[in-house]
């Protein structure tokens, strides 16, 4: 591939981040945007998940074994729970201490008891001695999801091979209680992902439904209905405004016009008054159709990208799965994911992720936008798409889930950009070099999640924590 072909990176300034709206009311006389940006639809019903906490020791002064006689053990879990508390209240989670130590293997069965009676969203079991691990065994095999905390001097790898790698368990073995954070923020996430519903807009039927495993709400609607509402969309005061800030926070502006960019602007205020209407936090629409059978003067591309940039998940061809995807990342890792069309390229071994709309907060929903440049959507020749240029060198990770308790997950370098033309396909290209396979043209599955960091492994591990069945193409 000639180098020409591929278009450098470059950085672009800050813009004003606008987040999830609390409430879209349209008419056909206007449309009325008010209240505070929210963001992530999280604690919709202001409850917050709870997790039971419990240390596990012998009674009285240790002597010998590890962690030896002179360990703090009063001070340590009083150090540990001050940071555990305080790692749960970072991520929104209500880390409950039990009032004393399990002291034994009856006290334990106790615990379990209780937790099985009135169960919490999970459970912490931390070691406070090396001979606990039996105890801890035991909670693991009773009650799920399990986070086992193992203090550095409470184990031997022989310790935790097994466990560690058991569905429903999640070991940390570390020396800051800090370090929960992070299956805290896995329970936060399965929490919240429980109480999204996804807006299904294709075809011509209504139904409700609930996603497996998961737990998300999915509502089907008529494909109509969109176009339907566009029609009758006004080009209000609102409208024009989020025209004028998209056309200044572009980088460059190649083929749309101005009315192309007012009609995408209008299809985002339509997307968002049937996410209120319908009660949703999330949309996956059947873009393409609409687009085919000539119904809408432009693609939602642009509409969507503005939306993942806030926090709401937006995907295109009424990809269920593909939505889905895009809430985990967006819920796990606080940032919004590339859904696109895979592309092998031979002649240096590497991969391409294609489509007509991506978002441009990468880094995060507080970070910068990346350099976009406003196209026409490629295959249709109308509106406005996104081709947003990827950071050179960038580390990804990406997802796909296959169904709701399976999914695929790998990881890359990005290494540029390819402009179309001279390629033919959608406008954001993003070329890239596979860690998890030898051979790109291997890679598996379909519209697949990317986004910026390398988060395979906490992947890996939220997948075990809560039953999915996870593997990379390689391992296919």
């Amino acid at each position: 591939m000639d180098e020409d072909r591929v278009v450098e990176s470059t950085s672009t300034g800050r813009v004003t981040r606008r987040r999830f709206l609390t409430t879209v009311s349209a008419a056909t006389a206007g449309v009325t945007l008010a209240g505070p940006a929210m963001g992530l639809a999280r604690a919709i019903d202001g409850e917050r998940p709870v997790v039971r906490l419990a240390f596990l020791r012998p009674p009285g002064k240790y002597w010998l074994g590890w962690p030896g006689t002179a360990y703090d053990v009063e001070g340590h879990q009083r150090d540990f729970t001050a940071s555990i508390v305080a790692a749960g209240k970072a991520v929104g989670v209500d880390v409950v201490p039990n009032l004393a130590p399990l002291y034994n293997e009856t006290e334990t069965a106790a615990f379990i008891e209780r937790c099985k009676a009135s169960p919490p969203d999970a459970v912490i079991v931390a070691l406070l001695h090396i001979g606990t691990w039996g105890w801890a065994q035991n909670v693991a095999n009773a009650v799920t999801p399990c986070v086992v905390f193992a203090p550095i001097g409470t184990s031997f790898t022989g310790h935790t091979q097994g466990i560690s790698r058991q569905k429903g368990v999640n070991v940390v073995s570390s020396l800051d209680g800090a370090d929960l954070r992070v299956p805290l923020r896995m329970v936060r996430t399965a929490f919240d992902l429980r109480r999204q519903r996804i807006l299904c807009v294709a075809g011509d039927e209504r139904s409700d439904s609930v996603l497996d495993t998961l737990g998300m709400a999915v509502r089907h609607i008529p494909r109509r209905m969109f176009h339907e509402l566009f029609d009758q969309m006004p080009e209000t005061d609102e409208v024009r405004a989020l025209a004028d800030e998209v056309t200044a926070a572009a980088t460059a502006i190649r083929e749309p016009s101005r009315q192309d960019i007012l009609n995408a602007s209008r299809t985002y205020f339509t997307v968002r008054k049937l996410l209120a209407d319908n009660g949703a936090t999330a949309a996956a629409i059947d873009c393409l159709g609409m687009v085919g059978g000539r119904l809408v003067p432009t693609p939602p591309c642009m509409a969507f990208s503005r939306l993942n940039d806030e926090g709401t998940t937006a995907a295109c061809e009424a990809d269920l799965m593909a939505c889905v995807s895009m809430l985990f990342v967006s819920h796990l890792f606080d940032k919004p994911g590339f859904m696109q069309d895979p592309v092998w390229e031979s002649t240096r071994n590497r991969w391409i992720g294609a489509h007509c709309t991506c978002a441009t907060r990468l880094d995060g929903y507080g970070g910068p936008q990346a350099p976009h440049i406003l196209r026409h959507h490629s295959e249709s020749d109308l509106g406005v798409s996104v081709q947003v240029l990827w950071r050179e060198g960038q580390r990804f990770t990406m997802i796909d889930f296959q169904t709701p308790s399976s999914l695929l997950a790998d990881r890359g370098t990005v290494v540029g950009n390819i402009d179309t033309p001279p390629a033919g396909g959608c406008r954001t290209q993003v070329l890239c070099e596979m860690d998890t396979l030898k051979d790109a043209r291997d890679t598996q599955g379909f519209h697949q999640v990317m986004f910026y960091g390398d988060h395979l492994q906490d992947v890996l591990n939220y997948c075990q924590l809560y039953g999915i069945e996870a593997r990379t193409s390689g391992a296919a």
